[in-house]
């Protein structure tokens, strides 16, 4: 049987793409256990190599299903998730079934947008002010939200913010308005729609591949 590679978890639902996919694949499709279906493509490999590529393509895979037709919320998997057959990759729905189905309940009609507030060169800035302000204009728009790494000493802020689909376009306006007034000293680097990557907590086991 063929290697299926796994990118993500959906309602059950019939659903058949063409989309560059991972390792060369050229469609995606779905396999079903019971309420749940896994957004899957083919691959000869229980191991695929992580390049840049391919990682864009398991992002790119996601956001196509997301947002295919009506859109549809995704539960992602991290990259990597290649299993021996669809039997296999049943078998692991069905040990994480409440755990997908509890993490589709919680991110039901939503989306991730990445935010970054980059102070330009010569800018002497108070970054807690930003923050609070920032804070403030989006506060309204969004769900929850999760800090990220502040890498660098120009990195003001770097948040992952779970967005209600319906309520994208007032939290675009209010990332509008936050770039226009701070212009002349702020980049702001906004991003997405992504799979709610860091507002799901789900751990595969080690026996993916199967035996």
């Amino acid at each position: 049987m063929t290697n299926v590679y796994a990118y993500g978890i959906i309602e059950q639902e019939d659903l058949e793409l063409v989309v560059e996919a991972v390792a060369g694949a050229s469609r995606v499709y779905t396999v079903d256990y019971k309420t749940l279906s896994a957004v899957v493509s083919p691959i000869d490999t229980k191991d695929p190599e992580r390049t840049d590529k391919d990682v864009n393509r398991h992002n790119e895979v996601l956001r196509t299903v997301m947002e295919h037709g009506d859109g549809r919320t995704v539960v992602p998997m991290s990259f990597g998730m290649a299993f021996k057959n669809e039997r296999t990759l049943k078998g692991v729905m069905r040990g994480a079934r409440r755990a997908f189905r509890k993490a589709l309940n919680d991110i039901e009609g939503t989306v991730e947008l990445g935010v970054k507030l980059i102070a330009s060169d010569s800018a002497d800035l108070n970054g807690e002010a930003i923050r609070d302000d920032v804070g403030d204009r989006l506060g309204p728009h969004y769900v929850s939200e999760t800090d990220n790494d502040l890498f660098s000493e120009r990195l003001l802020l770097n948040k992952s913010y779970l967005v209600e689909r319906d309520g994208r376009d007032a939290f675009d306006d209010a990332i509008d308005k936050i770039e226009a007034e701070y212009e002349d000293v702020l980049t702001v680097q906004y991003t997405g729609p992504w799979a709610p990557y860091n507002f799901v907590d789900i751990h595969i086991g080690a026996n993916k591949g199967g035996r």
